[in-house]
């Protein structure tokens, strides 16, 4: 038989390191994810962003919760499309909220194929937000930067032609990897859970990834419009060029 020295050891070393893993895990919630103070005065509009991971959602209840703008998942890669796209398209039109698709760009596809994709999924709908590319290196391979930035220029020239302004999502990293000097002019919407990184150059800012919204279960991205409420209902006041709006706010 085991010595009972053994299995009291044993069982010490279990319950230390469930309790490590716990304080780790209450760690990185409470400092790590947990989101920065936004002023309402200074970023007054908010929105969300969703895909088929959050599942059936009630946008009315959403829109009348403060949600004024969502950013929907349309595709991903050359093949890849979202479920509930077309259905969450139609409940954010149903509550008047504005909205754009949004593409998780592969690193190791073509950019024109990637952008063939997207463009079956959003085609013929309006877009007040335009569409965003999602720019990150998390859950892709890893691949030479040049590559991806020669990629992403070749999808961006094409959605341009096609008639769409392209916004990109990125967090930090990805903006000094991939996009600060190839990509100058266009519209960004930062992932950052500090206050201190939003800046003149970000049109739209991601703030939280665990943010509860009436009518949709469980959390939820929560984003801010970088802009004043002038600055956001002058967007709305300008001649629609197709489906494609310039998303920068004048500052």
């Amino acid at each position: 038989m085991r010595p009972r020295k053994d299995i009291l050891v044993s069982v010490c070393f279990l319950v230390v390191t469930s309790l490590l893993v716990m304080a780790i895990w209450w760690a990185w919630r409470q400092y790590v994810t947990d989101p920065p103070y936004v002023d309402p005065e200074q970023f007054p509009v908010r929105g969300i962003d969703v895909s088929s991971h959050n599942g059936m959602m009630n946008l009315d209840a959403a829109a009348r919760d403060g949600v004024e703008f969502i950013w929907i998942k349309a595709s991903e890669g050359a093949d890849f499309r979202d479920a509930n796209f077309a259905l969450n398209y139609q409940k954010a039109q149903h509550a008047g909220l504005k909205t754009g698709a949004y593409h998780f760009f592969r690193f190791n596809r073509g950019g024109v194929e990637q952008a063939l994709n997207l463009l079956r999924v959003v085609s013929g709908r309006r877009l007040e937000l335009g569409i965003a590319v999602d720019v990150e290196e998390h859950g892709n391979p890893r691949t030479d930067t040049d590559s991806v930035i020669q990629r992403l220029q070749t999808m961006t020239e094409y959605l341009n032609l096609r008639g769409y302004r392209v916004t990109f999502y990125t967090n930090k990293d990805g903006y000094a990897k991939y996009l600060s000097e190839y990509f100058r002019g266009f519209p960004m919407w930062i992932c950052s859970f500090t206050d201190d990184s939003v800046g003149d150059d970000w049109a739209f800012w991601q703030y939280d990834h665990h943010a509860k919204v009436k009518g949709i279960r469980g959390d939820v991205d929560m984003n801010a419009f970088c802009g004043s409420r002038e600055q956001w209902d002058s967007l709305w006041r300008r001649p629609v060029p197709g489906v494609a709006y310039p998303l920068r706010p004048e500052k």
